[in-house]
């Protein structure tokens, strides 16, 4: 494809998107779907269709709308209202104000801090675009920074951007982007592959699978601009088989990039050439660890391996691999666009950029929120996350999935940055926040999260092995108020082994629940101990 015609799409896109007097979003995201709504939007098309308004108004099926727990959500543009817990029932009524006044007892304010506080990057065309046509993608300045990348820069000048931009790997360590792609860029070898980690498994984490099911196209850009940058020439998307709906959209995406010429050979004629592939995970949440990810991608058992060396020396089939995450990919089209000086001035000096989570548990206001680095965690739980529900109190905050820690209430006023989350026994991770309430049991939280780490371990090595399983019994234990003093002190002992003894990131985390909860809540391990 020559750049000029790449041009000349969006700006027909742009153009055909003009005649539409009204355009109805239907979140067709797995959230909603779970709420009916292909139903609403079947019941939408019909509707319009019938009342012969098919040539002004138009229904789209849209990615995440952000609000998940208020679904299914439907916008009506450009007026912008946004209407939720829609039902095939309310279709007429919905079409026929088209008309005239919004339907009230529908409309979701997006006056409130859910909408108004968030910063959004990554998800900026999440619900606005169609993910199954690359013509709404390239409509807004999609592929651009590809283009700009291939035809004006040379490698160096992309990776310089990068680090200039002090991205930070969005998949949980926090380590520097541009360092990463640095040193694949400097091995010295044939063959060099760029993989996107979307094996998302950690409990009540969905950031990854609603970026890939909303927008698509940002992946494979990212991505290409990743291969040209590293000199790869051959990537793969290593996704989990639970998420049906974003493998279906991200392979439809790929063969429309293909078709198009945006990846394969001679791209923008020139000579760089770039081809991605999809692996599917079969569910183990070890896979997330990259040395392992790299095992199943070869076809041998998903076991993790000790580093050095590092997969960016020698990872997939020997050869060096930049690994990185689906958000970190995401954000690399819109800093070659702007450049990595905007990227950094968002956020803070140490955490630039946004950060995307996943906000659910006890709170009013749930769903996919993606702010600045740097604020407060006070902010995201009661001014976007609305509160807690019931006029219960807050208790604590769980980042971090099973390798991260529970955060009380003294400590919501520190800022989301990777040093103060890891300061306090916790961890950015790659996303997940789930909230608890007074009701929560802190010994049960531990024990559910040590439960799902035996049950996750590859049993390669035996601190995790034995010590996740001796780990939950002694938890059981206590939860059900057979347990003694002794038992807390060996909890803590065989915590400190395992986290310092085990093979990979798995078991040297998956204490740190257990370890933040005896920090701030020992109080409740004791209570059942002498209770």
């Amino acid at each position: 494809m020559m750049p000029e015609e790449l041009t000349e799409l969006a700006h027909k896109e742009q153009t055909d998107a003009q005649q539409w007097q009204h355009q109805i979003h239907v979140c067709t995201a797995t959230g909603c779907l779970s709420a009916q709504s292909d139903q609403v939007y079947t019941a939408l098309t019909r509707e319009v269709r019938d009342r012969g308004m098919d040539k002004t108004c138009r229904v789209k099926g849209v990615g995440c709308l952000g609000l998940c727990s208020a679904g299914p959500l439907v916008q009506v543009n450009p007026a912008g209202t946004l209407y939720q817990h829609v039902q095939v029932d309310d279709v007429p009524e919905l079409v026929q104000s088209l008309k005239h006044s919004p339907v009230e007892r529908l409309v979701c304010s997006t006056d409130i801090p859910f909408f108004q506080q968030q910063v959004k990057i990554v998800l900026a065309n999440a619900g606005n675009i169609d993910p199954e046509r690359i013509e709404e993608y390239l409509a807004v300045d999609g592929y651009q920074g590809l283009l700009q990348a291939v035809t004006e820069m040379t490698p160096s000048e992309v990776i310089s951007e990068v680090i200039h931009s002090g991205l930070r790997g969005r998949g949980g360590a926090g380590y520097p982007t541009g360092l990463k792609w640095t040193t694949v860029a400097k091995a010295d070898s044939h063959q060099k592959y760029v993989i996107c980690n979307a094996d998302e498994g950690d409990p009540g984490a969905f950031m990854d699978r609603n970026i890939l099911e909303s927008d698509p196209h940002c992946i494979i850009e990212g991505m290409a601009i990743a291969g040209y940058a590293v000199g790869a020439t051959q990537g793969y998307i290593y996704v989990r088989s639970e998420y049906p709906l974003a493998i279906k959209r991200l392979r439809n995406a790929l063969r429309r990039a293909e078709r198009l010429g945006v990846i394969g050979n001679n791209i923008f004629e020139s000579a760089f050439r770039f081809q991605i592939d999809v692996r599917l995970g079969a569910g183990a949440f070890v896979c997330g660890e990259e040395t392992a990810l790299i095992a199943s991608i070869e076809g041998r058992r998903g076991n993790p391996r000790p580093r050095p060396p590092y997969p960016a020396e020698a990872g997939l089939w020997g050869q060096p691999t930049l690994i990185n995450n689906v958000e970190t990919l995401a954000n690399i089209p819109a800093i070659l666009r702007n450049g990595g000086g905007w990227f950094a001035t968002i956020g803070s000096s140490q955490s630039t950029g946004t950060k995307v989570f996943a906000l659910t548990g006890k709170v009013n206001h749930g769903g996919l929120i993606e702010v600045p680095m740097g604020m407060s965690l006070r902010s995201i739980v009661f001014d976007i996350g609305g509160g807690i529900p019931n006029e219960l109190a807050f208790k604590a905050m769980q980042t971090g999935g099973p390798s991260g820690g529970c955060i009380p209430e003294t400590h919501l006023d520190m800022p989301t940055e990777y040093e103060t989350l890891n300061q306090i026994g916790s961890i950015m991770g790659s996303g997940g926040i789930i909230i608890m309430d007074e009701t929560s049991s802190m010994v049960d939280v531990a024990r559910f999260y040590m439960e799902f780490c035996q049950d996750e371990s590859c049993g390669k090595c035996v601190p995790c092995r034995v010590g996740t399983a001796q780990l939950a019994t002694l938890l059981t234990k206590i939860a059900e108020g057979m347990a003694t003093p002794e038992d807390l002190i060996l909890l803590e002992e065989l915590c400190d082994v395992v986290k310092h003894t085990s093979l990979c990131g798995l078991g040297q985390s998956a204490p740190n629940p257990v370890l933040s909860t005896l920090r701030f809540f020992r109080h409740e391990y004791l209570a059942h101990i002498r209770q």
